[in-house]
């Protein structure tokens, strides 16, 4: 049986830029947590080295969407169970796409609240136009932000202004939202945002692609750990760059290197943690 759902993605080399055009309001049902997790199982595996999630959709108002939430009308008839078991494979596969071994780029130009803010914050680098909107509205739903809002926003932006976002569910546009560091860049269209990923991209693109990727997971790794553990996490990835070929390959090719030219790196190798 064919998936009910499926994103539809657009190469560029070793980029994939995933556009968000799906349901009322681009929001996120279980359907769409089943096509993430899809998703990441390709990403996972496929040599793509970096990931551009966007949005151009708006609604019938005209107001731009990116993640406009949960799907929480689909929830309705749901037992308390089902929404335990749906809610933990959700922080699952947000957790898979923290995670995945290439540098994930979000370019955010509307709506993106609760589960939308959850997304982003699992994104390597977000940017911002003035038509993007922030907030965790979960606590006024009963509710609290359950993948991953509650458990990893403050290490990125604090403890105070997690707490003011999931307590109050306060809105917030592009220039506070980089003030507090949920974004890094605020970009005055949408189609500056998508140069400026898809530059971000290229330059992943000539890296290595095992280094990139034990970097990224050394980083992620070391988040709450001691300074030895992380040092040990540091030692490990650059051990792997060795054994991988690519540390030979940086030094017989530093020359066009330094001149922005391709070289043959090695098939990607993954740190063990």
């Amino acid at each position: 049986m064919a998936p009910r759902f499926q994103f539809e993605i657009q190469r560029e080399g070793a980029t994939a830029l995933l556009s968000l055009n799906h349901g009322k309001a681009n929001e996120m049902g279980e359907d769409q947590i089943h096509a993430f997790d899809r998703l990441a199982d390709t990403l996972e595996r496929d040599g793509t080295r970096a990931l551009i999630t966007w949005s151009e959709r708006r609604s019938s108002r005209g107001t731009p969407l990116f993640i406009s939430g949960a799907n929480v009308t689909e929830r309705g008839a749901w037992s308390a169970e089902k929404i335990r078991a749906h809610v933990e494979f959700q922080r699952r596969v947000v957790g898979r796409i923290r995670a995945l071994p290439l540098l994930h780029v979000a370019v955010v130009s509307g709506v993106a609240l609760g589960w939308g803010t959850e997304f982003v914050i699992a994104c390597d680098y977000r940017i911002a136009t003035a038509e993007a909107t922030f907030g965790l509205p979960e606590t006024g739903l009963g509710i609290l932000p359950g993948a991953g809002g509650t458990a990893h926003l403050w290490s990125q932006i604090g403890v105070a202004q997690a707490l003011r976002l999931g307590m109050t569910g306060e809105h917030i546009g592009a220039d506070e939202a980089a003030r507090i560091g949920l974004v890094q860049e605020v970009s005055a269209t949408l189609q500056d945002g998508l140069q400026r990923a898809r530059d971000l991209g290229r330059r992943v693109e000539q890296a290595s692609p095992s280094a990139v990727a034990a970097f990224k997971a050394a980083c992620l790794g070391g988040v709450g750990r001691s300074p030895a553990e992380r040092e040990a996490l540091e030692a490990g990835a650059y051990e792997l760059c060795l054994e991988s070929g690519d540390a030979a390959v940086g030094r017989k090719y530093f020359a066009e290197i330094r001149k922005g030219r391709s070289v043959p790196w090695g098939p990607r190798m993954d740190l063990e943690l």
